[in-house]
């Protein structure tokens, strides 16, 4: 299946290479949403929309006091990233530093320095956490200690700091100063083993409440980051959904494209097999690949550039994404990938042998009920219709069987599917509510977790559907690739020559011999002979003795296994087959008409002939009685396989395309058998007053057809047992002599 998808992709690469962009894409929006999701509830509900743990603008007071919980190193790296600010200055960037922080009006504050570079915001982000962490550690070591004063208790607290009264903390900022050093680097040491989250989280509370002091409104600031969050949220959704519509556009036109151009080879390659090629590809088979397993191939695109490329990145990403949000859980995701595999895979062993077996099933299926329809008439005749139910209902038996069995394995991988989504959302609501009881885990990164989990979940179901497609889809490639590689076993030459345009019509064999492939013996035997123009060679002989075989070898639908047989003095596997077929006008046994009208048909070999043309041609096939009585004339319409005329309309009309074709050979291979014996003399003697110059040969069954040929050649099991004209024939050869009064009277006989 590469290699047939490699060269039909090929020319819409372009298509492909932008699908799979906007895939990209929109797998980055889809794996974006459960992060912004979890932002709105950690920094936008939780931390008051304030994200930074840094704050812009502090407080001269709390900035002096913040510092008594860090080293000296981060005390010098904060005094260098904030600038002071004293009520007492004046000019432009005062006066707005007032009206953003009216606190300044009375009190001096500390401002963060613009410009600030990404490494030095991270040590001071991690600075603040650390501090904030190192003050509450420190605050509950003081409650510890008998002789701390009621005030403490009552405003400092380390199960929050949400609500801080700053003016009685910092009242406590001596008595926190005077305490033994011990006590504030065991606190740190405590605040460096807790969760970086944590710190975070803590911190931008702790920054709300510097804010607050300064006077901002902090409600204004958490509304602000829920709807600048929900707008990107929404702006990603938005282009997920345009990516995911052009993706699915792309692919269409992309399957719809290769589709087509497979139909088209394979229509290409069927029209130049030879007769070999069609007895190992069965018509109904050479159908099914044409239709129901290009299909399979359509929908594989469909679905399989969306499915194929978009899953095992949602997948992928959605893994990489809740273990970077919740390390600690990972274990879960672990355990749903493991139990998904084991799941995909069980199916997959199930259904995969009945998908390989299932183009064949469709095959029979198609075998039988087109035999039941080409063949209603043969059927009702013998009164078989029960019998011929029984077998189309065993070929649709077979195919729902193996359908309904795959169906019912497919079925039960949605709500196992199901089930381990429902099973693993439980489990991370179980575990990561005890994580967040013990400040292990935001809320926040848990519902990100869980949309990360319902992502690969999901991913793993999309993918799921990759191994019902692609199983089924594989075995329709590999049909389809073994009649496109299937070199026809007639070939054109690779130097071909041309026929003598002085030379008209003249066939010959020499010592010819044929066998079908595979067979053990020969079907012809050592044929020779010479058709001439202006003359009749006619071939008769029993059922089976090659007589049709031997005409099919002149236009090479088959090739001779041994010999020559030339045309016009050149070995026809010398020449091009459309050469060839160009001077050959040929009349199967059976008349196969094509659906349009009676001028199409007569058309067929010679699209540009005029209507006197085939006037002529109708006259001459004794077929212009039945078309003038037609309301349309040649205009009449003609059905699918002829069968709005009889078998004798039918098979003149044949006779008519050939003649219209003007053709320097005619073959009628048993072509006058449904014509009764007035219509057939008529329209042999008019062949010979208007194709005098061409060179006719016939298959017969009957004598009257062929007694006035000027060749007769007459074949026993493959072989020439008599040669001669009709008369030499009924004295020299006994097997046409037993032919001939089998069919002819006595006198008859005698009178020849």
């Amino acid at each position: 299946m590469a290699k047939l998808l490699k060269r039909y992709l090929k020319p819409f690469w372009l298509s492909v290479v932008f699908a799979l962009l906007l895939l990209f894409g929109q797998a980055f929006s889809d794996l974006s949403l459960p992060t912004y999701m979890s932002d709105i509830v950690n920094v936008g509900i939780q931390q008051g929309g304030i994200a930074e743990s840094t704050p812009k603008a502090i407080s001269a007071k709390a900035f002096s006091f913040i510092k008594i919980f860090m080293t000296n190193e981060e005390k010098e790296s904060i005094d260098k990233s904030y600038t002071l600010h004293s009520v007492n200055d004046v000019g432009t960037d005062h006066d707005r530093y007032v009206k953003q922080y009216p606190l300044l009006k009375t009190e001096d504050i500390y401002i963060l320095n613009n410009h600030i570079t990404s490494n030095i915001m991270e040590k001071l982000d991690r600075s603040f956490s650390v501090a904030t962490w190192t003050f509450l550690y420190t605050m509950e070591a003081m409650q510890n200690q008998e002789n701390l004063s009621a005030q403490t208790e009552n405003h400092a607290a380390s199960s929050g700091i949400s609500n801080i009264d700053f003016e009685e903390l910092y009242l406590l900022q001596p008595t926190i100063e005077s305490m033994s050093d011990s006590v504030v680097i065991e606190a740190r040491i405590k605040a460096n083993q807790t969760q970086d989250s944590m710190l975070t989280q803590s911190a931008t509370i702790l920054n709300g409440n510097f804010y607050r002091e300064l006077g901002i409104d902090t409600t204004n600031i958490q509304t602000n980051y829920i709807l600048i969050a929900g707008v990107k949220m929404l702006a990603l959704s938005l282009a997920g959904g345009i990516a995911s519509i052009l993706v699915a556009l792309l692919s269409s036109r992309i399957a719809a494209g290769v589709a087509r151009n497979l139909r088209s080879d394979v229509f290409r390659k069927v029209t130049v097999f030879s007769n070999n090629e069609f007895d190992e590809f069965t018509t109904s088979s050479l159908i099914t690949r044409t239709t129901n397993d290009i299909t399979q191939i359509q929908m594989l695109l469909i679905m399989g550039v969306r499915l194929i490329c978009y899953t095992p990145v949602m997948a992928t990403g959605g893994i990489t994404m809740a273990i970077v949000s919740s390390p600690s859980m990972s274990w879960i995701i672990a355990l749903a990938c493991g139990l998904l595999f084991l799941l995909i895979g069980i199916i997959f062993v199930l259904a995969m042998p009945k998908f390989k077996i299932m183009q064949k099933l469709i095959d029979r299926l198609n075998l039988v009920a087109r035999e039941n329809l080409n063949g209603m008439t043969v059927i009702r005749a013998f009164g078989t219709e029960d019998f011929e139910k029984k077998r189309f209902d065993k070929a649709n038996m077979d195919v729902s069987k193996t359908q309904l069995f795959i169906n019912r394995v497919m079925v039960f991988l949605m709500p196992a599917m199901m089930f381990i989504m429902n099973t693993i959302s439980l489990l991370v609501v179980w575990v990561g509510s005890h994580q967040v009881e013990t400040s292990g885990l935001q809320v926040g990164d848990m519902m990100a977790f869980m949309q990360y989990s319902m992502q690969i979940i999901i991913s793993f179901l999309m993918l799921s559907l990759v191994f019902i497609l692609v199983p089924r889809a594989a075995v329709s490639a590999a049909r389809i690739w073994k009649v496109l590689k299937k070199d026809p076993s007639i070939q054109d030459p690779t130097n071909p020559v041309h026929f003598n345009p002085e030379m008209r019509g003249i066939v010959e064999f020499r010592n010819v011999s044929f066998r079908y492939a595979g067979a053990d013996e020969n079907v012809l035997s050592n044929i020779t002979f010479t058709a001439k123009p202006g003359q009749t060679t006619a071939f008769i002989g029993s059922t089976g003795s090659g007589k049709s075989t031997l005409v099919n070898l002149i236009p090479r639908f088959y090739d001779a296994s041994e010999g020559e047989i030339l045309v016009d003095g050149i070995n026809i596997k010398n020449v091009t087959q459309h050469e060839l077929h160009d001077k050959i006008g040929y009349v199967p046994q059976k008349g196969i008409l094509l659906s349009g009208t009676i001028a199409s048909n007569l058309r067929y070999g010679a699209e540009n002939a005029s209507i006197q043309d085939l006037q002529l041609a109708a006259n001459i096939a004794q077929a212009s009685d039945f078309i003038s009585k037609k309301e349309d004339g040649f205009n009449s319409p003609i059905a699918e396989g002829g069968t709005n005329v009889s078998g004798g309309q039918r098979q003149r009309l044949s006779i008519a395309r050939a003649l219209t074709k003007k053709p320097e050979i005619f073959i009628f291979d048993d072509s006058f058998s449904a014509l009764d014996f007035k219509t057939d003399a008529a329209l042999r003697k008019s062949l010979k007053e208007h194709i005098n110059n061409a060179t006719v040969l016939i298959v017969a069954q009957r004598i009257s057809t062929i007694m006035n040929a000027e060749q007769i050649i007459v074949l026993d099991e493959g072989k020439i047992v008599g040669k001669g004209t009709h008369e030499e024939l009924l004295k020299n050869c006994n097997t046409y002599y037993e032919i001939a009064s089998s069919q002819l009277s006595k006198e008859e006989l005698e009178h020849a």
